[in-house]
């Protein structure tokens, strides 16, 4: 399988994400809520250049992303309450370096545990109240870079 080209990635696209779904953006990487995981507190950390999963992270990316995931989830888990944060990176539906940060509430019940909480995606979007979270994500996440 071919992998997409950055004009037709749904990652790349998120260059063009309204404002009320930007969590965050640097020269390197972004956080957004992206179109189809819109579950209330789910957010996705990208490389800001087109490149596949880890392997193609370069030097400056490598030496970053821990840093930047690790800030998201400790902003996610702010704002949600939840008393874990998955951080899941496939790669494989939309082939661009990118993790889903995904907050699991304690109402969430077992069976959608681990990465069954993906299954979330069928019963649980909602825009509105997805997008509500972003200026207290935004908050938290700012927070959390003024405290290094």
């Amino acid at each position: 399988m071919s992998e997409p080209s950055a004009d037709a990635c749904l990652i790349c696209a998120q260059e063009n994400a309204p404002d009320a779904s930007v969590i965050w953006r640097d020269d390197l990487f972004a956080c957004e809520i992206t179109p189809g995981f819109e579950v209330p507190g789910w957010i996705v950390v990208r490389v800001r250049r087109h490149t596949v999963g880890w392997p193609g992270l370069d030097d400056a990316e490598v030496a970053e992303v821990g840093r930047r995931i690790q800030d998201t989830v400790a902003a996610a888990a702010e704002v949600s309450g939840a008393p874990k944060v998955y951080v899941l990176t496939f790669g494989e539906a939309f082939p661009h370096f990118h993790a889903l940060i995904a907050p699991r509430g304690a109402d969430v019940p077992p069976e959608l545990w681990t990465a069954r909480i993906l299954d979330r995606r069928l019963s649980d979007i909602d825009i509105p109240a997805a997008q509500a979270l972003t200026p207290a994500l935004r908050e938290a996440y700012a927070r959390r870079l003024a405290r290094r």
